[in-house]
């Protein structure tokens, strides 16, 4: 009996402690599947227009402006003087230029390896770390490991010279993605894939407008110098307050570098000499949010001193809702996709535009909290 008594009782204590086992094993599995949820959406880099569900891993976003006058010339492997080659077995080589602190080139990164991976292509990549020099030695390692084909960000737009020269002889298509450099399209490299970025500028200066009701002194935090998006930025930007808001005056320009910490320190300056300053542009997000901290540091209300930015990252769209940031026109890095069509077209022997502009939406008091997942 007491041997039968005890059996019974190291079953009941078996079953007991089975059933523990499965509750806890439940309840882990719950949260791990909580908390994969919550990281995808914390990742989640876009939800593209017209409600397409979006991840990290999803580089839907980038549409094709429609071709304007003067952006309709093309190029072929036959115009370029090279030769076809299935994309699929090539070597594609991305040179990014920037230090990957700042989240449109990690965007942007991410967009072309993803893509990679998805077409099966062999990827190499290099960083710059911002010093034009390694870049351009960047470049030229790619070309020696191998890569048929380049997709490069460049730092600046001058002093490609000796990547170029050395990606003639061998006749290694180009394309170029955020920024141009100065050279022949269809003879240098192929195509630049981008913004408009007077328009961004033009954009930016709306928005300015409107949250200044178009009087008052303005500061620009220039991006840094040497390339096409910052003379353009700030051209489109002036063009339009001098058309439509006279009374909007810029008073101050000083390149914050497209950094956030030059960002703050500039308009740290800019606060102890312009105390009265009615609104800030800044050519990218992370000077913009540079500037809130500014701003933050002196003891200034949200929404005091108005400022626009470039860009579309989440924290600066987050911004907007905190009421620190009046508007962000977009500038989207996922050039994954529009990239590798590019250069695929361009391999099969098809026409390819030399300038591919894309259309870039905004973001406002109206639509920043509901378009917040769409954000980088």
């Amino acid at each position: 009996m007491k041997s039968s008594a005890r059996r019974r009782t190291i079953a009941v204590r078996r079953t007991t402690a089975a059933r523990r086992t499965t509750t806890t094993t439940t309840v882990l599995a719950a949260s791990l599947v909580a908390a994969l949820a919550l990281a995808g959406c914390a990742k989640s880099e876009d939800a593209a227009s017209g409600d397409k569900g979006a991840s990290a891993g999803d580089d839907a976003g980038q549409v094709v402006a429609s071709p304007s006058a003067g952006n309709d010339k093309t190029c072929t492997v036959e115009q370029f003087g090279g030769k076809k080659i299935d994309l699929s077995s090539a070597t594609v080589g991305f040179s990014q230029s920037e230090k990957e602190a700042n989240p449109f080139r990690i965007a942007e990164t991410a967009s072309l390896k993803a893509e990679a991976e998805k077409r099966g292509v062999k990827l190499l990549t290099a960083n710059a770390q911002s010093q034009f020099s390694k870049q351009i030695s960047d470049v030229q390692d790619l070309i020696a490991k191998g890569a048929d084909l380049l997709v490069i960000a460049p730092l600046n737009s001058d002093g490609w010279g000796p990547v170029l020269r050395t990606a003639a002889k061998r006749k290694i298509p180009i394309v170029t993605v955020d920024r141009k450099i100065n050279a022949t399209a269809c003879k240098d490299y192929v195509s630049f894939i981008g913004s408009d970025f007077i328009e961004q500028g033009k954009r930016a200066a709306d928005q300015m407008i409107e949250a200044t009701g178009g009087k008052g002194e303005v500061a620009i935090l220039l991006g840094s110098a040497g390339n096409n998006v910052t003379t353009e930025r700030t051209k489109g930007f002036k063009d339009q307050l001098q058309a439509k808001a006279p009374g909007l005056k810029v008073v101050f320009e000083q390149t914050g570098e497209f950094a956030r910490e030059k960002g703050q320190s500039v308009t740290e300056q800019l606060i102890q000499s312009k105390p009265g300053i009615t609104g800030v542009y800044a050519e990218n997000d992370e000077m913009g949010l540079g500037a809130v901290n500014a701003l933050k540091g002196a003891g200034k209300k949200a929404g005091a001193v108005k400022i626009v930015t470039v860009d579309g990252t989440r924290n600066a769209v987050q911004g907007i809702v905190d009421g620190w940031i009046s508007g962000v026109i977009e500038s989207n890095p996922r050039f994954g996709p529009l990239a590798f069509q590019t250069l695929d077209s361009f391999t099969q022997g098809k026409e390819v535009s030399q300038d591919i502009v894309i259309q870039d939406s905004a973001y406002t008091g109206s639509n920043a909290e509901s378009d917040l997942g769409k954000a980088y």
